[in-house]
């Protein structure tokens, strides 16, 4: 009986704290190392939250956003040599007052809103919006190398 009072007497000092009362932060010690994939409750399904590993689609889908962000400079560059100008507004008035500078800040710009997005993935509308930048990006590097094709027909 001695050695059972004992045992119990090790918890008397520890204060309980139920970890799943609050989510899981965006950035800690999980991020690279923890094993959520997803959630397993409906509940929190429905809510969104962090995970720790990421879905392979979500993860095509954000680098291909990424690697048509770089083609989108590269063609734009084209584009621009060959005589064409830009036709979004916010682009051409960035391009004239940081110049070729402007490149930098638009891959540093993507990419951290494709991190954002990386991180917010299991939130309701995240998907739609990775899907959709990558939509976009695709029909502007479309429209650029159909310009670069007319303006070398030509």
């Amino acid at each position: 009986m001695v050695a059972h009072k004992s045992y119990l007497g090790q918890f008397n000092g520890r204060t309980f704290r139920d970890r799943r009362k609050k989510s899981t932060p965006a950035l800690s010690r999980f991020t690279l190392w923890g094993r959520r994939r997803t959630f397993r409750r409906k509940i929190d399904q429905q809510k969104g939250g962090y995970v720790d590993q990421y879905n392979e689609l979500i993860f095509f889908f954000l680098i291909s956003a990424v690697a048509l962000n770089i083609l989108d400079v590269f063609t734009t560059i084209v584009v621009l040599d060959l005589g064409g100008a830009e036709i979004n507004p916010i682009v051409r008035s960035a391009l004239e007052v940081y110049g070729d500078k402007f490149w930098v800040w638009k891959f540093f710009i993507v990419s951290a809103c494709v991190v954002f997005f990386c991180l917010h993935c299991k939130f309701r509308r995240a998907k739609l919006y990775i899907v959709t930048v990558n939509i976009i990006y695709f029909f502007g590097v479309f429209l650029n190398v159909l310009q670069i094709i007319l303006q070398m027909n030509s």
